[in-house]
């Protein structure tokens, strides 16, 4: 039996919501109990992973159980939509060790895997690890997403300025002009930057010159 956990990072596991895939009726009510027991809601339990998107975005679970016998590619995919669309943390419990499930798993947004039975003592620790995880890993992907920002903004900022000692040859002032337009119109420099770039690009097509 392989178990997913994927919940969100930033809550209290006393008020985690859940949704359970189990193809085995019996093996599912036994884990529901379990995880009653342990102070999660189990908001529903379904069969199989084909509706696994459709329920989550019905019911916003913060928790999502997936133990399958035989998980296949589906089921992998559906929690990489589901990750690119609402990330969290991803923990797999899995008897098998399979390095490459292992790959595949880690890419469609796994962030813990671990190779052990399941209980309400390892199912609560486990959620923990994939919690501290997650936020430090979105804390780098926020950290990166930040310097491609920046960036984006420094090569917009070079290329106005560059337009602006084109067509008003003002090579010392530019980025004085630039900063005192963000200023003045109350915006990002980056922002300012692409006003500026496509006022002077559409003037420069239609042949038009400011001194």
């Amino acid at each position: 039996m392989r178990l997913f956990v994927v919940t969100r990072a930033g809550l209290d596991q006393a008020s985690l919501r859940l949704i359970l895939v189990d193809d085995d009726h019996q093996r599912a009510s036994a884990v529901e109990s379990s995880l009653c027991e342990a102070g999660l809601t189990v908001l529903s339990v379904i069969p199989t992973a084909s509706g696994l998107l459709y329920q989550l975005a019905l019911q916003e679970p913060d928790v999502v159980i997936i133990a399958l016998d035989s998980p296949d590619r589906d089921v992998l995919e559906s929690l990489s939509i589901a990750s690119a669309h609402n990330p969290r943390p991803v923990v797999m419990f899995s008897g098998s060790g399979d390095k490459g499930f292992i790959t595949d798993a880690i890419r469609a947004g796994v962030t813990a895997y671990q190779v052990e039975g399941i209980s309400p003592a390892r199912v609560r620790a486990a959620i923990d690890v994939a919690m501290a995880q997650f936020s430090e890993f979105s804390e780098l992907r926020q950290a990166l997403d930040e310097t491609r920002r920046q960036l984006g903004e420094r090569k917009l900022v070079e290329k106005a300025k560059g337009l602006l000692m084109a067509v008003h040859r003002v090579a010392e002032e530019a980025f004085g002009t630039l900063r005192k337009l963000a200023m003045d119109k109350h915006k990002s420099l980056g922002d300012t930057a692409l006003d500026v770039i496509a006022i002077l690009e559409k003037s420069s097509q239609g042949g038009g010159r400011h001194d």
